[in-house]
């Protein structure tokens, strides 16, 4: 439930954030739209004055040519006086000089004045040919302008209706978030009515049990004050049972960290040893190659000393292997007794004591590479740079060693490290682990930008870039595995530094004595339940039988008596302690719960506020809450008016349906009183049974695990056994095809030698034959010699 509210409250969060941003982004579109529409006005405004001026031009160019027209046929009128003048002026020559000069000043101020009026005539045209040829390019110009803002304001207009769209979609998306979250607030309101009518019934059965649980404890002191003579729980020191129980999801805790711890060790360990070595094999590259020219011996003793990392480095891995080994289900891991720490400091030591021995071979032999005749300034200045961070790495592994040799010392000397600066040093610790990965970031980003450099030069070798990019990637690695122990270690700061044993009614911190009690108990309670489920015979002897009856008739039987009910009291005290405890924490849990739902219901009526926007809302919603505050008032007080109805007649056995009267007040008292008694002897015979049961249950549920595990384990064993059997059919036919092959190649050599040995005796028995014959020859013809 809780985190379907808070997925809804992320969900709304969101909208409310986009639907802000669209809010805004509508606004800057919409000042746009205006202002493109205000432009366009104005150009249009523009527009038309530019065609009212020439509208006035056009009507000013038919006035010039209508006066144009009126001068030219004036020129004609005065050419035609003119005409008729000269001739005239030629049939009067004989009457004398004065109208021919008066002619002739007439006709050169004619002249002038035509000349004047040609001149003007063309300066107009010219003036009108230009405002003509400037008003067609305003007027292409403006219409151009004219369609861009057309365009423009589409686009904006296409723009403000996708906007409007998604801002519909948005509203209405918003309209239906708010209905389903005013459906939650009234589902969450009525289970705030409930969990407020559960809180003041438990603060009921509080006050009720507070109550009982104080005449009791009252009682049981009165009888320890006058019955119990001595009391040794008041002193720690001398109390023996002031052991505290094994924690066993402590153990589980702590095997899976120092796992998951020593998987990061490896890599660790994986990346310092890459490093170390490509570093070594740079050395006999780089500023020299080797395989050239002799290096110098700074760097001879260099690689000598890096050569020698994984005495150094191997250690680390092993020595936190057999720290995970020692850390079992069974044991108790505290810095106390965790003796395997110090052999892992021990190797961190030495480990950081080989840092330091070879730091100033590293500064040395970046030295050596910027006295190079090719190094650049910038490639002196990175070198530089890798000096300062090898320098940062082995100071942060010398603080590291620091602070792993005292985590290590209560191990060895009780006491050494007071438990107020554990907590101190486990900080410490988590703060030099991050500035360790900060340190091999900044040398891995160094060297990356010293090889981009490096590849730059021209004397620079296949051999080197290999090399060079392997001890990157080895650093890659560095900072990758720093930086999941980094943060592995800061998420389980707070199981480092929290005591899993302490001491009941101490906040002394456990020894290994103690530790060694613990085991010890441990050991013989799974005895005990062990032998509580066999079956012993229980038989006493005789004399052991007397011995008992005699020292039971010589005690009292008060002693017996006070000693049962000293027993039972205290019985008593605990559980109901324990009560006690459980309903507080109830109390303490509902309160919590309370005030989590009051302040989600008031940030959701707050959301709900600001999502409406309005004063409106907010009254009407303001009323809502007061009107259901109102019914969660009157809901409590009639159910607080039943509960007191009901305890008015009812009680702690059950209902009485007889009239209370004052004759049978005293027999109805007595029967409760023996009903109540029955009861509760029962109730104590119930609760012995469920400690037995629930005793017995956690030993069948560690025989279940221990089986469990016998069966994985089987299991394991069969898979590796039936892999085993598999391999073992495997060879058996693999030998069994093999023996047929050599049986049938045997059968074929012993055939061939059969048929060979056939043949060996046909031929002998032929050469008998033939040795035979021939003896028979020669004999016969020795007695052919003989009787000749």
């Amino acid at each position: 439930m809780m985190a379907n509210v808070t997925d809804l409250q992320t969900k709304y969060s969101k909208l409310a954030q986009e639907y802000s941003k669209l809010r805004a982004q509508n606004q800057v579109l919409k000042k746009a739209v205006v202002d493109e529409q205000a432009n366009s006005a104005a150009l249009k405004e523009q527009l038309k004055q530019r065609e009212q001026s020439l509208r006035k031009q056009e009507q000013e160019m038919d006035s010039l040519s209508f006066r144009n027209q009126q001068l030219a046929k004036r020129v004609e009128l005065l050419q035609e006086e003119l005409v008729v003048s000269e001739t005239k002026g030629k049939k009067g020559k004989s009457k004398g000089d004065s109208p021919s000069q008066h002619g002739l000043q007439t006709q050169s101020v004619f002249d002038e004045d035509l000349q004047k009026k040609i001149e003007e005539n063309e300066r107009l045209h010219i003036q009108f040919y230009e405002a003509d040829e400037q008003h067609r390019r305003q007027e292409a110009a403006l219409k151009a302008r004219l369609e861009e803002l057309d365009k423009e304001s589409k686009e904006h207009q296409s723009v403000v209706d996708e906007l409007t769209t998604k801002y519909m979609e948005t509203t209405e998306r918003l309209q239906g978030d708010k209905a389903r979250l005013e459906v939650k607030v009234q589902t969450l309101e009525r289970e705030t009515k409930e969990c407020r009518m559960r809180t003041e019934e438990c603060q009921q059965q509080l006050r009720r049990c507070q109550s009982e649980l104080n005449r009791q404890v009252k009682q049981s002191s009165s009888v320890i004050q006058e019955k119990v003579p001595f009391n040794d729980t008041k002193y720690s020191d001398y109390n023996s049972l002031n052991v505290p129980p094994h924690n066993r999801r402590h153990q589980l805790k702590a095997r899976d960290v120092t796992g998951q711890a020593l998987s990061f060790i490896q890599d660790l360990v994986a990346a310092l040893l890459n490093f170390h070595t490509y570093t070594e094999q740079r050395v006999h590259i780089y500023p020299r190659d080797s395989s050239i020219e002799p290096i110098s011996p700074l760097n001879q003793k260099f690689s000598q000393y890096l050569h020698e990392n994984a005495a150094y480095v191997r250690p680390l891995e092993d020595s936190f292997l057999q720290l995970h080994q020692s850390i079992t289900e069974d044991t108790v891991t505290i810095l106390e007794t965790v003796v395997k720490l110090k052999g892992f400091a021990d190797t961190f030591s030495s480990y950081c004591c080989f840092l330091q021995k070879i730091l100033p071979y590293q500064l040395k032999s970046l030295e050596e590479e910027c006295e190079a005749s090719l190094c650049s300034a910038a490639l002196t200045a990175k070198n530089q740079e890798l000096q300062n961070d090898m320098k940062r790495v082995t100071s942060v592994f010398d603080k590291l060693r620091n602070y792993m040799n005292m985590l290590a010392l209560p191990s060895v000397q009780q006491d050494a490290v007071p438990q107020s600066s554990i907590s101190a040093v486990f900080t410490q610790l988590a703060a030099c682990l991050h500035s360790l990965h900060d340190a091999v970031k900044e040398l891995s980003k160094h060297y990356s930008q010293k090889a981009s450099l490096e590849q730059e030069l021209p004397t620079v070798t296949q051999k080197l870039c290999t090399t060079t990019q392997c001890l990157l990637g080895s650093l890659a690695s560095l900072t990758s595995s720093t930086g999941k122990i980094a943060t592995f270690y800061s998420n389980n700061l707070d199981f480092f530094t929290s005591s899993g044993y302490t001491p009941k009614g101490s906040g002394l911190t456990l020894n290994p004595l103690q530790a060694e009690n613990m085991l010890a108990n441990k050991k013989k309670a799974a005895a005990y339940i062990c032998a509580i489920q066999k079956p012993r015979p229980q038989s006493v002897p005789y004399r052991e039988a007397l011995s008992n009856r005699r020292i039971l008739t010589s005690s009292t039987e008060s002693r017996e008596g006070l000693t049962q009910q000293v027993q039972q009291s205290l019985e008593k005290i605990t559980r109901l302690e324990q009560e006690k405890e459980h309903w507080l924490l109830e109390a303490q849990l509902g309160k919590v719960r309370l005030e989590k739902e009051n302040q989600r219901i008031a940030e959701l009526e707050i959301q709900l506020a600001a999502a409406l926007g309005g004063n409106l809302n907010l009254q009407t919603s303001g009323g809502s809450v007061s009107d259901l505050s109102n019914e969660e008032t009157t809901s409590t007080t009639e159910q607080k008016t039943t509960a007191k109805e009901t305890t008015l007649c009812t009680s702690l056995v059950g209902m009485l349906c007889t009239t209370p009267t004052v004759e049978n007040a005293g027999d109805e008292e007595s029967r409760e009183q023996l009903i109540k008694t029955h009861y509760m002897t029962r109730v104590g015979e119930l609760t012995t049974q469920l400690q037995i049961s629930d005793s017995k249950a956690v030993h069948f549920y560690s025989e279940c695990r221990a089986l469990a595990k016998r069966l994985s384990i089987a299991e394991k064993t069969r898979e590796s056994l039936g892999e085993e059997v598999k391999l073992a059919t495997q060879d058996i036919t693999r030998l069994q095809d093999e023996l047929t092959t050599t049986k049938r190649s045997y059968e074929d050599q012993l055939s061939m030698m059969s048929d060979h040995l056939c043949s060996m005796n046909d031929t002998l028995s032929k050469q008998r034959e033939e040795i035979d014959t021939l003896k028979l020859g020669s004999k016969g013809n020795a007695k052919k010699n003989k009787g000749r």
